[in-house]
């Protein structure tokens, strides 16, 4: 192959995402086995003056388009502006995050640049100069290997928090590209106005997750989470049961039908452990389960388990936190 690695950035809030370093990471890796450049893609608003940061992670050059209406991902704004980018680096492959946005992103991407694309990837090699990808099916009981035919240009996106990220190194930056597009006419009335986050940590890219499910009874227990998540520096997740009961929103389910999430630290509090939601959460690093049901499936998952009432057990182990918290700073 003689032509490069393509990662496609995310950009939000002023700065570049976690996930971004990663798949910048992977990107590096692979590009090195593959004996080619590593090139990026930025598109945002302000995105020009953080580009070159880029470099910190391996990446030799980023096409950036840096317009004030690109500030939110909209699809039909960005998707044509990403595909063009793409095409000026021309790529034997292309890698991006598996977040909510770039898993729109990336399907889009595939038809409008007819490429095969693998979404969720969990591994990348390269054997004989040819691209592999590893991805989970089945809800995460087993797992299929990817490859693409002579000539077919490879889409990969990567699941958060999996692909190891470089440590930065500060000496280097990349060469910034900014390309004058032309914002595709809008054919609908969705507008991007703005993003609330309300200082919470977001499920998809947390390294901590503290998750709460039917044993919690009421949604005013789950202030029981919100205490420990706020010393963790954690998102807060819930499982089916409690969504369903209307105690969380949706977007903070964790399962085959809510978010895939893959942090560090997993803290199951209240949930039996049905198989829809280990599918979103089994290949976290490290499992804590705390049920008073010691038969409760989540145990067979966990790394840590707690058999205790999670009611006499949450407010201790908060307030013991804070203290060793303390005593460190």
């Amino acid at each position: 192959m003689s032509k490069c690695v393509c990662v496609i950035a995310e950009y939000r809030g002023g700065n570049f995402r976690r996930v971004t370093h990663e798949v910048a990471s992977e990107g590096r890796r692979i590009a090195d086995a593959l004996g080619v450049p590593l090139q990026a893609v930025a598109v945002g608003s302000g995105v020009a003056e953080k580009a070159a940061e880029l470099g910190r992670y391996g990446v030799e050059k980023v096409f950036v388009a840096d317009d004030p209406a690109l500030e939110g991902y909209i699809a039909e704004t960005h998707t044509p502006i990403v595909a063009d980018l793409v095409q000026k680096c021309d790529p034997a492959v292309v890698i991006m995050p598996a977040s909510v946005d770039g898993k729109d992103l990336g399907a889009r991407l595939s038809a409008r640049l007819l490429a095969g694309l693998v979404q969720d990837s969990t591994e990348i090699v390269v054997e004989n100069g040819k691209i592999k990808a590893k991805k989970p099916i089945y809800a995460g009981k087993c797992y299929c290997w990817n490859e693409w035919a002579d000539g077919e240009m490879p889409l990969i996106s990567c699941r958060p928090n999996v692909m190891g990220c470089l440590a930065p190194d500060e000496s280097k930056s990349a060469q910034v590209d900014k390309v004058e597009v032309t914002l595709p006419e809008a054919r609908s009335s969705v507008k991007s106005l703005e993003l609330d986050t309300s200082g919470r940590v977001g499920l998809s890219g947390a390294e901590t997750i503290v998750s709460g499910g039917r044993g919690l009874k009421e949604a005013g227990n789950f202030s029981l989470l919100e205490d420990l998540a706020q010393v963790l520096d954690a998102a807060v997740g819930a499982s089916r049961a409690a969504v369903d009961s209307g105690w969380r929103p949706h977007a903070d389910q964790v399962g085959q039908t809510g978010k895939v999430v893959n942090p560090n630290l997993y803290i199951a509090v209240g949930i039996s452990g049905a198989i829809q939601h280990l599918a979103g959460m089994g290949s976290s690093k490290y499992i804590v389960a705390v049920n008073k049901d010691v038969d409760a499936p989540i145990f067979t998952k966990a790394d840590y388990g707690i058999v205790e009432d999670l009611f006499q057990f949450m407010p201790v182990f908060v307030e013991e936190l804070k203290k060793y918290k303390s005593s460190c700073s």
